[in-house]
């Protein structure tokens, strides 16, 4: 039996370790620089309606202890085969894919202009994508060792940076509130407006679900590290956004392409730029690395239950999960060498992810709703926590919000572009590969019972 040792401090630490990224900082600072710190009242009721979503994993968790977490085992149960590739693809391949992209052309930008200025940015960018799926492909994963280092890192720099630039300790100029431009977005419209901009701050709460099976205590701990994790991620993000504000103009903030970089140097010149350069490139190996790490055994999980080609099944000689790697590596290098990653693109680019990981956030509240229709007395659910369906149906309504409010002008054609054109894609597959491949139903939802013996047989097996 698998011995119990982790517990609650364990539990935060891995949720907020697998959300925070320096994609976050960039989200940060250019949703400060619209609308000054009104933006976290936008973090706030995101911070609400994910709070809605952890009560919602929380019962499918205790609906299924056996699954790992993946939101396609619960749509599975739910929605069926189709809603379930849908799912899983839109909320761990794409978003994977367009972070890591994200991440990895944001290392190319600092180190470019922090430490390789001969270098292009580009240039950076495929090459550490190049050393990443060597390193994956060898199944070394040298990077996960160093994982708690770069977490912790990234936390101490957000709550130190967040320190001197609320309390004004930089020694950079800092700009009173005489000083400072006025923001561009205003008003209660406004901050709804920037929700789906603030949404990117705090997704990816259901990974402490994974480590479930590892904790002393999970049926309490699974929900409160999802609700105090993301609690304390916006009690820092919001004193580190103040923090901005002190040394940054909010028209700056708004319009530059690194927000946090140009940050860190009015705060502490040189010595900022390059405690910034290397929190980046940090973070960019650690997102960059877990999407190459991960998806690839997502995919190939997929496969084996029939719900993608047999292609993603198959391994190498190091267990290695090639097909995966290829295509999340693929999509990356188009998305960095056509330019879709720079400047202004990485902000639409996170934007785009977010309305793939909205969607399935979505459905996960579908979910719930569901089972709780098919399954109406089942023992495990928490009939305390339910609160008559009330957080699923403001997750809902605050999500397709968020969906629509995504951008204003050409950012948003654009983005909807991107998102609707691979989602159309994305279903299509999913339809004619249950219908017409696997000649299954495309609703046919799988018992709780079978998803929890499915789930312990291949924990056995591993």
């Amino acid at each position: 039996m698998r011995e119990k040792k982790l517990g609650l401090p364990s539990a935060i630490s891995t949720g907020v370790g697998l959300i925070v990224a320096s994609s976050c900082l960039l989200t940060l600072g250019t949703g400060m620089g619209l609308a000054g710190p009104e933006f976290i009242l936008s973090m706030a009721i995101v911070l609400v309606l994910n709070i809605c979503l952890a009560l919602s994993f929380t019962e499918l968790h205790a609906l299924m202890p056996e699954a790992d977490g993946g939101m396609g085992q619960y749509t599975l149960a739910g929605l069926g085969p189709v809603v379930s590739i849908v799912s899983n693809v839109s909320a761990y391949v794409m978003v994977n894919l367009f972070a890591a992209s994200v991440e990895l052309a944001m290392r190319g930008q600092v180190l470019n202009e922090t430490f390789l200025p001969m270098v292009p940015a580009p240039v950076i960018s495929v090459a550490a994508l190049l050393l990443l799926c060597y390193v994956n492909y060898r199944g070394v994963d040298l990077f996960a060792r160093i994982q708690n280092i770069v977490v912790g890192l990234l936390l101490l720099s957000l709550i130190g940076m967040g320190i001197l630039s609320f309390f004004g300790l930089g020694t950079g100029e800092y700009i009173t509130a005489a000083e400072q431009t006025a923001p561009t977005v205003t008003g209660i419209g406004g901050v709804f407006s920037l929700t789906a901009t603030a949404f990117w701050l705090f997704i990816g709460i259901e990974f402490v679900i994974p480590i479930s099976k590892d904790l002393k205590k999970p049926k309490r701990d699974v929900p409160l590290a999802m609700i105090l994790g993301i609690t304390m991620l916006f009690v820092i993000q919001s004193m580190l956004g103040v923090g901005m504000t002190h040394y940054v103009t909010l028209a700056d903030l708004s319009t530059a392409s690194l927000p946090h970089m140009v940050f860190a140097a009015n705060l502490l010149g040189r010595p900022g730029e390059i405690w910034m350069g290397v929190i980046t490139l940090l973070a960019g190996i650690s997102t960059a690395n877990t999407a190459l790490g991960a998806v690839p055994n997502i995919l190939a999980g997929m496969a084996e239950h029939d719900l993608m080609p047999a292609v993603f099944r198959k391994r190498n000689k190091h267990g290695i999960a090639v097909a995966g790697i290829a295509l999340i590596a693929g999509g990356n290098a188009i998305f960095i060498v056509t330019g879709f990653t720079a400047s202004a693109g990485l902000s639409n680019m996170l934007l785009a992810a977010s309305c793939f990981w909205l969607t399935s956030y979505i459905l996960i509240s579908l979910t719930v709703l569901v089972l709780r229709h098919r399954y109406p007395d089942h023992p495990a659910r928490n009939k305390r926590l339910m609160l008559g369906g009330a957080p699923q149906l403001l997750c809902i309504v605050g999500n397709l919000y968020m969906i629509w409010h995504i951008a204003d002008g050409d950012a948003r054609i654009l983005i909807y572009r991107l998102f609707l054109s691979i989602f159309v894609v994305l279903v299509a597959f999913a339809v004619i590969w249950v219908k017409v491949i696997k000649k299954q139903r495309l609703f046919a939802h799988s018992e709780l019972e079978e998803i929890n013996e499915k789930s312990a047989r291949n924990m056995i097996s591993v």
